[in-house]
């Protein structure tokens, strides 16, 4: 089997919801998917990913393809996204990294000089062969369903491998970036090219959209995200650009940096549940005022999955109302699905959600 399919194979989708949604168009009805929502809360999954480690899982081309379609079957969402992790790349370029139940990533070795990040491998397609056979796998079935390839964005997958692991503070991170920026550039530049490589086999296989996550971008101000962050999410979205494929952006608590994160290419920002995302549009529009009007997606809190329906079902219609703002909404979550999240309260969000357009 060939490493990569032609990116000219992929399935002509212009019609489908998200993708109309996301090029700031006027969908059928207000598309709706979840981050997480391959895998966590699902019994399906935890029955077909018992004994297998997470990434294990990833790199398994038929588990990690009908980990993906459960919840578009189950739920009826617009679009599936690739069951991965934000550490498959660095993980199979070689880098000693493993995901610990209960904790996260955790690095072997952490990376923290300039000889550590010397020492960094490369990311060879051949690596993430499995990845792009999943996505050919799935653009088989997935019909007129679109399929989100998704990456970790470079600071976020940096601040993995300096701290050795999750942090709340990213205090050797940000440490580094101040205190050697010449090795902090060094490592971002490194990742980049990993991420590049990672997504340039997703597109090739198929996908139909990208998300980049800078899952704790947030934890940076304004200005040390353009300095030390911005050119190397650049370099990311500039890779895939010509793919003609939606690019969208998110971050957790960024809601400071939303037009960065769009300055940095994004096609649509993800907005978290801190600010309402008409303020989000609000925002993104005073930046750049002759400019089209933005293209969002979010925000609903995963916590509010939990509250009587009555209130869940106030805040969606809030936020369906709110995303009339944007050029286009992409109906999400503020973050992932919880692990305890009931699944039939997903589905009837998306219902609801469909039914309001």
């Amino acid at each position: 089997m060939t490493n990569t399919a032609p990116v000219s194979a992929r399935r002509d989708l212009s019609d489908a919801p998200l993708l109309v949604a996301a090029r700031g168009g006027e969908p059928t009805r207000t598309p709706v998917w979840f981050m997480r929502q391959a895998g966590r809360s699902l019994p399906e999954y935890k029955k077909v990913r018992e004994g297998i480690p997470m990434l294990e899982s990833c790199l398994t081309p038929d588990l990690a393809a009908e980990i993906t379609l459960q919840p578009v079957r189950r739920h009826g969402v617009d679009a599936a996204i690739l069951y991965s992790d934000i550490v498959v790349p660095v993980y199979a370029a070689g880098i000693g990294v493993e995901i610990v139940g209960g904790v996260g990533p955790v690095v072997a070795n952490p990376v923290r000089t300039k000889a550590d990040v010397d020492a960094l491998p490369d990311l060879a397609a051949e690596q993430v062969a499995a990845v792009a056979d999943t996505i050919r796998l799935l653009t088989a079935e997935l019909g007129d369903t679109p399929l989100i390839g998704f990456a970790g964005a470079p600071f976020t997958l940096a601040s993995y491998l300096v701290e050795g692991g999750p942090s709340k503070n990213h205090e050797r991170t940000k440490a580094l970036m101040h205190s050697s920026p010449d090795v902090w550039h060094s490592l971002l530049a490194k990742l980049a090219g990993i991420t590049t490589e990672f997504l340039r086999v997703q597109v090739e296989a198929g996908i139909d959209a990208m998300q980049l996550f800078d899952s704790w971008a947030g934890a940076l101000s304004e200005r040390d995200y353009r300095e030390y962050v911005l050119p190397h999410s650049s370099r990311v979205f500039d890779s895939v650009r010509d793919a003609g494929i939606p690019r969208i952006h998110f971050g957790v608590g960024t809601g400071e940096l939303l037009v960065a994160m769009r300055d940095a290419g994004a096609d649509v920002v993800g907005v978290d549940w801190r600010i309402p995302l008409d303020e989000a549009v609000r925002r993104l529009t005073a930046a750049r005022p002759d400019g089209p009007v933005p293209v969002v997606q979010g925000n609903l809190d995963p916590a509010l999955l939990f509250a009587d329906w009555d209130v869940l079902e106030r805040e969606v219609r809030r936020i369906v109302a709110e995303g009339k703002a944007a050029a286009g909404h992409i109906f999400n979550l503020g973050h992932g699905v919880l692990p305890d999240t009931d699944p039939t309260v997903v589905t009837r969000v998306t219902e609801l959600v469909h039914s309001l357009s």
